[in-house]
């Protein structure tokens, strides 16, 4: 039995591999009824025999033990520390920001973290995630400077495009709770969480100015006290 199952599993082998041991054997297609069933057994076996007599021993003990498995091997520390983070599914709750890690980072977090104080700290959590979209929404555009600190520092037509760079005006966070809020949003935000409050915009003004270039770009979203808009 051991015996059928290797010469089987050698024919299957041998055809695999391009069936070099067949190389002069023909088959008839021919459904001639002259054609007897001992000649085709006949033909069948002396094509097995000379199938298993062209592979070697070596070969024919791995068919019968067939392949080994391999344990898949244990991640180490260093693998773990190269894996790319996971982007974070925001629930836009204050229970959901206090359970993420302190925040910290780069001069880009800084800056981010920055702009969500001094411009939107009074507004929800929705408001403020907003806010951080439309700054990355504008590092993604190649019509705004390529970084985060490009972007909020941004200046041109008499004033700044954020308008706390240019008010005067010291730029500390003092309220250390609204700069934790902002530090964490704005890392949240930098790990590449979705932006799927305000459809892409790249603009936004209070409810209580009405701004020249609101009337030529769609609105894409109102929330708090802020209205959001794509340039065209």
């Amino acid at each position: 039995m051991r015996l059928r199952q290797i010469m089987a599993s050698a024919a299957v082998a041998v055809c695999a591999t391009g069936g070099a041991a067949f190389a002069e054997v023909t088959v008839s297609h021919s459904n001639s009824p002259e054609l007897g069933l001992a000649d085709q057994l006949a033909s069948l076996m002396g094509a097995e025999h000379a199938t298993v007599g062209a592979v070697t021993e070596d070969r024919l003990a791995a068919l019968a033990t067939g392949p080994k498995t391999q344990k898949p091997a244990k991640a180490t520390k260093a693998t773990k520390a190269e894996d790319p983070a996971q982007p974070v599914l925001i629930r836009y709750e204050e229970t959901f920001l206090a359970a993420q890690p302190a925040a910290k980072g780069d001069q880009q977090w800084q800056c981010l973290q920055n702009a969500l104080y001094f411009e939107a700290r009074g507004e929800s959590l929705k408001g403020q995630f907003a806010v951080a979209e439309v700054i990355l929404n504008r590092v993604d555009s190649r019509e705004y400077p390529n970084s985060v600190c490009g972007v909020v520092k941004q200046s041109g037509g008499g004033g700044c495009q954020f308008s706390y760079v240019c008010d005067g005006h010291s730029d500390v966070m003092r309220d250390r709770q609204a700069a934790d809020k902002a530090g964490r949003i704005a890392a949240i935000m930098l790990n590449g969480a979705p932006r799927g409050l305000t459809a892409g915009a790249t603009h936004f003004h209070t409810r209580a100015v009405n701004p020249r270039w609101a009337r030529q770009f769609p609105r894409t979203a109102a929330i708090g006290a802020h209205l959001f808009y794509r340039q065209p």
